[in-house]
């Protein structure tokens, strides 16, 4: 079946290029959001990081903003390490959870990190890219 205009997704190149995933993983509008309402600009450095740790967490009284947080807290802090840590990469496991992935191989669940950071302020987001930039 053809429908015009869903157009042909799965040929879509750019969607697989690891450039055009990284500006996919990137957006993380709840948390630009929430971080501009506090004076912090998320400006994919570890500065922006530092910041974000400091962010009196005002959403853990709400349950849905709090999971949506958490998915954007780990892809930003991904989005920090590809753009920061020589050979880090966007990677996509077989179950669909996005990773990072070093060059020696060792793979980093942000998005877990990111939802244990939003619930618990630990670890902080700093300390897991510090940890992660020393790998």
């Amino acid at each position: 079946m053809k429908i015009p205009f869903l157009g042909n997704r799965r040929n879509d190149t750019e969607a697989r290029d690891a450039e055009g995933i990284a500006e996919l993983l990137s957006e993380c509008e709840l948390l630009r959001h929430q971080a501009a309402r506090a004076g912090v600009q998320l400006d994919d450095t570890v500065a922006s990081l530092e910041a974000l740790d400091q962010v009196v967490p005002g959403w853990r009284d709400d349950e849905e903003v709090l999971e949506w947080l958490g998915n954007d807290a780990g892809l930003y802090l991904g989005t920090v390490i590809v753009r920061t840590v020589p050979g880090s990469a966007w990677g996509i496991r077989a179950d669909g959870q996005p990773v990072i992935r070093l060059e020696s191989g060792r793979e980093f669940d942000v998005v877990a990190d990111g939802h244990e950071w939003a619930a618990s302020g630990v670890p902080e987001l700093s300390q897991l890219y510090a940890e992660v930039a020393e790998a």
